[in-house]
């Protein structure tokens, strides 16, 4: 065989080997860059869980992922905590296993910080919330109720037509999941709403009259905004106007909270609860 012949076979088999190489090589690129992305965003969606929940947005955590296993380092004063903190991140898709390295310290203080991420979020929830009650409320005018939360404390500012309408607002705020507390700075003036957004008013109620799926649904959310009311335990039903309210509640003051929440709805026009019961 003679050198020109050899180096044809020898450069043929390097042209080879490097042509099987190659498409493996991307191959393998694009996967390690998957399996990257997926551990970015699994840590993203456990830290923002953290930072979203009450119980753990005040300690300082930190969670790192590779492949599918979740390590978590940091403090916290309580064992719930900690327990907390692993049962979230083991919810998070592609999560195949936990590494729970945060140390229980009875004697660590949470750091409290109104400016989180998680509080203005619970602000966010507070404030629509209660403007969403007050929209489907039938004895309030929203369009001039300013509400403002922070830190759970509930600023209301505006005009109210009439001293019932202040009181029923304020009860709207107190009664909302996640607030601290209400200061009602309303002004009652009984001209403050004109006729024409009166009438406004009066067509979307008839509009609702009709409704008695939008009447369910807005009584089922307010249930599920206020504090004060176990929503998952009462069922909603509505016939021409008339709503139905049967299941369990915890009290009679529970009771009574629900049938008037329920009949403040617009567009109920009466509330049969007798298979309500304590």
């Amino acid at each position: 065989m003679n050198s020109s012949y050899r180096n044809f076979i020898f450069t043929s088999a390097i042209l080879l080997i490097l042509s099987a190489l190659q498409p493996v090589s991307a191959a393998d690129t694009a996967a390690t860059a998957t399996k990257a992305m997926d551990d970015v965003r699994q840590e993203s969606q456990i830290a923002t869980s953290y930072a979203l929940s009450p119980y753990l947005r005040a300690n300082d955590l930190k969670v790192t992922v590779q492949k599918g296993k979740a390590v978590l380092t940091g403090k916290v004063d309580e064992k719930i905590s900690k327990e907390l903190a692993g049962e979230i991140a083991l919810g998070v898709s592609g999560i195949k296993d936990v590494d729970n390295k945060i140390v229980v310290d009875a004697n660590y203080i949470p750091k409290a910080n109104s400016n989180s991420f998680g509080d203005k979020f619970d602000d966010t929830n507070i404030t629509a919330a209660i403007r969403s009650k007050l929209q489907w409320n039938k004895d309030v005018d929203d369009v001039v109720t300013e509400v403002i939360t922070k830190s759970g404390r509930v600023t209301l500012n505006g005009i109210a037509e009439n001293q019932n309408a202040k009181n029923v607002i304020h009860r709207l705020a107190l009664n909302t999941r996640g607030v601290k507390s209400v200061t009602n700075n309303l002004k009652v003036e009984s001209s403050a709403i004109n006729k024409e957004e009166k009438e406004k008013r009066k067509n979307e109620t008839e509009i609702h009259n009709i409704s008695d799926s939008w009447i369910t649904a807005k009584i089922k959310s307010s249930f599920m905004y206020s504090n004060n009311i176990n929503g998952s335990d009462i069922d909603v039903s509505t016939n021409n106007g008339v709503v139905i309210l049967t299941g369990k509640v915890n009290s009679g003051i529970e009771q009574s909270l629900a049938v008037e929440t329920a009949q403040n709805i617009r567009g109920v026009k009466s509330v049969i609860s007798k298979s309500l019961t304590f």
